[in-house]
């Protein structure tokens, strides 16, 4: 690599100050400047796309697919249109959880009062009834909500494979109680009245741009807290976000009540948790992990850790793990619940042929 000549102490004061104007310099504000308004339509019709028959977002007037790129070099007013028909899509999913699934939105806790922290999940008639089995749905981490795998798959590829609507409807047709849960749903905007922003606005002599940033700012940080911690247990925090923490808590209840869960490229990591080794053992038995590997699906998938069977969801692309491998779940439910109705293991499959952890 080529050395640049070492100037005297003028040009050195001269980087220290262009390196100084350069830090001063905020790039967002700067490519806000050269940017159309972020103002974006509220609804399908308004970004002219519709869903068509095969559950493909497609351009009202040319048939063609979404297009990212919709203003050549604006790549951060892309994102934000991009962003903006991502809320519009999750609306339309809730739409359709209530009006093709027949589930019903229920709001939790159930006993919040209009002014508390709320939020809420869907449900079947039956979820709470059904004597025989539940299937419960939990989405990823992420911008997904109740209902989804992946907005990504919904925009650019079809409903089927990024919503759960495939696995509801199956489900109901198998006579399961469906819950359909919402964890990232963990907080609600609440706009300010006009009384209140005025308020505000006087009552700083700050400049209006960065006093609102700064109250938006304020306002998130109190209503995540103020949702922790009436819900939550804040010595528990670190533990509720993970997986397991309800079955370390209630192991007897959780084996009595749960017969199989299925997991798709799930990242998480037994040795984080206090499990012991009947939970470790329960885990091996009664869970499956379909991973993204390029082997073909339901083929087992070495892993070093200790927990549940990984085999391959038959996709090397993340976001479609859940729908790739959505027959194999359903068989490995079935299997699971015959076996647990006739009080024997079931026969080897792909999915039982599973590495000895023991032996490593």
């Amino acid at each position: 690599m080529a050395q640049l000549p070492q100037g005297g102490p003028d040009e050195k004061e001269k980087t220290t100050a262009l390196k100084d104007l350069l830090s001063r310099i905020d790039l967002d504000e700067l490519m806000k400047k050269d940017e159309p308004p972020l103002e974006f339509p509220d609804t399908l019709e308004g970004f002219e796309y519709v869903f068509n028959e095969k559950g493909q977002l497609r351009h009202i007037k040319t048939g063609e697919p979404f297009v990212f790129n919709y203003r050549e070099d604006l790549h951060r007013w892309n994102q934000k249109r991009y962003e903006a028909l991502g809320e519009i899509i999750t609306k339309y999913v809730y739409e359709l959880l209530q009006k093709e699934c027949h589930l019903k939105k229920v709001t939790l806790p159930v006993d919040a009062t209009e002014s508390e922290p709320k939020s809420f999940i869907f449900m079947s008639e039956d979820a709470l009834t059904n004597p025989d089995k539940l299937l419960v749905l939990i989405h990823g981490s992420g911008v997904v909500r109740a209902g989804q795998w992946a907005r990504r798959l919904i925009i650019n590829e079809d409903l089927d494979s990024g919503t759960q609507i495939p696995y509801i409807k199956r489900a109901i047709e198998e006579g399961y109680g469906v819950i359909v849960l919402n964890p990232n749903e963990n907080y609600i905007e609440v706009e300010k009245t006009k009384a209140q922003v005025q308020l505000s606005s006087d009552s700083s002599d700050e400049p209006a741009e960065k006093r609102e940033r700064k109250d938006k700012i304020q306002k998130e940080t109190k209503k995540r807290r103020d949702f922790y911690e009436k819900y939550r247990n804040p010595q528990k925090e670190k533990e509720t976000m993970q997986v397991y923490i309800r079955m370390i808590q209630r192991e007897a209840e959780v084996k009595n009540k749960v017969t199989a869960v299925a997991l798709t490229d799930s990242v998480h990591n037994v040795w984080h948790q206090e499990a012991g080794k009947t939970i470790r053992e329960w885990m091996r038995e009664n869970c499956c992990n379909w991973v993204s590997s390029s082997e073909p699906l339901d083929t087992s998938v070495e892993s070093m850790l200790p927990d549940c069977p990984r085999v391959s969801a038959g996709t090397e692309r993340h976001e479609l793990t859940s729908w790739k491998s959505f027959p194999s779940i359903f068989k490995f439910f079935s299997e699971a619940m015959d076996a647990k109705n006739s009080s024997v293991k079931p026969t080897p499959t792909r999915r039982s042929n599973r590495i000895k952890y023991e032996e490593l």
